[in-house]
Formats: C-alpha cells, sequence, structure tokens
C-alpha cells in the first residue's frame, strides 16, 4: 500500500495510521510529495529524513519521495492500494473525488479510507505549523525529533 501526502510535516496522527497500515499490509510505503497549491514549509529532505527517524521502529515501511501523478508512481511501485486518512466528515468530499480520479486513471487502483484514532483526529500539519509560528506547544501533536526540526526553522 502507498500512504501518499506532503507530510509538512509528519504528525503523531500520520503516525499512527501508519502504525496500524503496516499491521494489514507486507509492506506500506510513505509517499512524500509536494504538493502543488501551496508551498512547503520543510524541504522534502528534511521531510524524508524526519519521517525515517520518526518511523524507525516499522520494520515494513519506506519512505519515499515522488512527483508524477499517484497513480503512476503507485504503478512503478508495483502497488495497487492507497491509503488515504480521513479525520472528519469535511475531509470526505475531497478524498472520494481524489478517489475517484485516481480510480479513472487507473483502474486497478483502489482506495482505502482509514480514519484516525480518537485523540489525533484533530491534529493537521497546517495546525501544528499554525500554533509553533504563535509560539504555542507542538509537543502532543508530533514526535521529538520533529519538533526539534521545526523550532530550528521557525
Amino acid at each position: 500500500a502507498i500512504y501518499p501526502g506532503s507530510f509538512d510535516p509528519i504528525t503523531n496522527g500520520h503516525i499512527d495510521l501508519i502504525k496500524r497500515a503496516s499491521k494489514l499490509f507486507d509492506t506500506v510505503i510513505i509517499g512524500i510529495t509536494q504538493n502543488s497549491k501551496k508551498p512547503a514549509f520543510l524541504d522534502i529532505n528534511d521531510r524524508l529524513e524526519s519521517a525515517k527517524t520518526a518511523l524507525i521502529d516499522i520494520n515494513n515501511i519506506k519512505v519515499m519521495s515522488f512527483d508524477t501523478l499517484l497513480v503512476d508512481f503507485a504503478e512503478t511501485q508495483n502497488v495497487q492500494i492507497i491509503l488515504r486518512g480521513l479525520r472528519a466528515v469535511s475531509d470526505f468530499e475531497y478524498e472520494f473525488q481524489l478517489s475517484g480520479m485516481n480510480k479513472h486513471l487507473n483502474p486497478t487502483i483502489e482506495t482505502l479510507f482509514m480514519t484516525p484514532a480518537e485523540q489525533y483526529a484533530n491534529i493537521s500539519s497546517s495546525l501544528v505549523r499554525e500554533i509553533l509560528s504563535l509560539g504555542g506547544d507542538i509537543s502532543a501533536f508530533v514526535p521529538s525529533n520533529v519538533e526539534n526540526l521545526l523550532k530550528e526553522k521557525i
């Protein structure tokens, strides 16, 4: 399976989903990409390294970057499952559109939606960045290596 996203930064919610997915699939690829709709706070190398460090205890994952269509990346990795997290009902419409478009582009691709554990339902990378920029404590939302990296960048 592939769990794609910008992971800018990777959060405890992402990590929870990855840990749970790693029990369902032989290999889970964390596909880190640049979101073309917004500039990244962390560069791609920082996002790759912080994810690898945060996920070091999970043996059946690969952290990779890609800059192609997700379905093309999935095909090059011989993967037919795309994992997507749904935090709230508001996420569903956008994710449903993406799923339909991916299915149109490659009919062999299936999208699997996972919901977060309750304690992570309100965490998003953009909220973490906003809290940090206003001087708030982000330690409950990201691993310590990510917190340290973000504080360096701010």
